[in-house]
């Protein structure tokens, strides 16, 4: 498969900031690509590198074998991008938005609209509305009709579904599944874990550095310690409490529950019942979880602080 992006030794830095550091990554033509990592990981930044919207300090990005600072112009024509942020015209109706956008590509609606027609047609009832009356679903889906109306080979979104309710992130992710089949390269930045199970890889990212570039099943599989979820009637005081545990190797929130691991190799963290109890704690209850994203993104972390302590 045909590689659509191309990132070489990629620095960025905002003053004493170092939002990239030394990224380099590749996505063949298809894939559906996703950054996954929390607010200021630097997603943000090298989404607006890749789409010719910033310069980097060093090293090269390349999308569609185009330069993203010498051939911004081609390049430009080639892509659409949907930034975090609504950024469309909230004064103009959805229809209006839509043709707008259609004829600065030099197209139209019903040229490209066998891809958006999916989208399109969920606000198609809403279109003579105002954008900027729009509930947050209905504005992503207006969105991301506009960056595909002129029919781009690859789409940048970042953080597409950030402050939108549940309902509206499972359609946002059944309609970018559509377009992948369609053929059109998807890389889409995320702050949400359990949307990089949708992914046909990730990259996990964290301080403007690549944590792992992998599939989401085989960064699952790479997890190398047993995990336990440990959950007691004193919520508040779990985590602090298991840290101090002597044989703890990490504990961490995850909702309700805490996910430990053990320095030693066992198949039950023997003690960890009675160091709770003697710390008040009731109605424990430990079992053995597989891990999750989330659990491989806090270990690649925790093991990437350790290495540069």
């Amino acid at each position: 498969m045909e590689t659509v992006v191309k990132v070489k030794a990629l620095h960025k830095t905002f003053g004493e900031v170092k939002a990239l550091a030394d990224i380099n990554f590749e996505v063949p033509g298809g894939e559906l690509f996703g950054l996954i990592g929390p607010d200021g990981a630097g997603k943000t930044t090298l989404i607006r590198i890749l789409t010719s919207l910033m310069l980097a300090e060093q090293g090269t990005a390349e999308v569609l074998g185009l330069d993203a600072v010498k051939d911004y112009k081609q390049l430009r024509k080639r892509i659409g991008y949907m930034p975090g942020k609504f950024s469309l015209y909230e004064d103009l109706s959805v229809e209006e938005n839509l043709e707008l956008f259609a004829a600065i590509f030099g197209t139209t609606i019903k040229e490209n609209y066998h891809l958006i027609q999916d989208i399109y047609d969920q606000i198609a009832p809403f279109k003579k509305r105002r954008a900027g009356k729009l509930s947050g679903g209905m504005k992503q889906k207006l969105a991301l009709s506009c960056a595909m109306i002129h029919a781009p080979e690859i789409i940048f979104l970042d953080e597409p579904t950030t402050g939108v309710d549940p309902v509206s992130r499972k359609e946002f992710w059944q309609m970018l599944d559509r377009l992948k089949k369609e053929g059109i390269t998807i890389l889409v930045s995320t702050p949400y874990m359990d949307e990089a199970g949708l992914c046909d890889r990730v990259a996990l990212i964290q301080n403007g550095r690549m944590l792992k570039i992998e599939t989401p099943e085989q960064i699952e599989k790479d997890y190398e310690f047993p995990i336990w979820s440990v959950n007691t009637n004193r919520k508040r005081h779990i985590i602090n409490d298991i840290r101090k545990f002597p044989h703890c190797r990490s504990a961490f929130m995850f909702g309700s529950e805490a996910h430990y691991t053990d320095l030693r190799n066992l198949d039950f963290p023997d003690g960890l019942y009675e160091h709770l109890t003697e710390l008040g704690h009731e109605e424990i209850d430990i079992k053995t979880i597989r891990p999750g994203i989330e659990d491989c993104f806090m270990a690649l972390m925790q093991q990437k602080e350790t290495t540069h302590a």
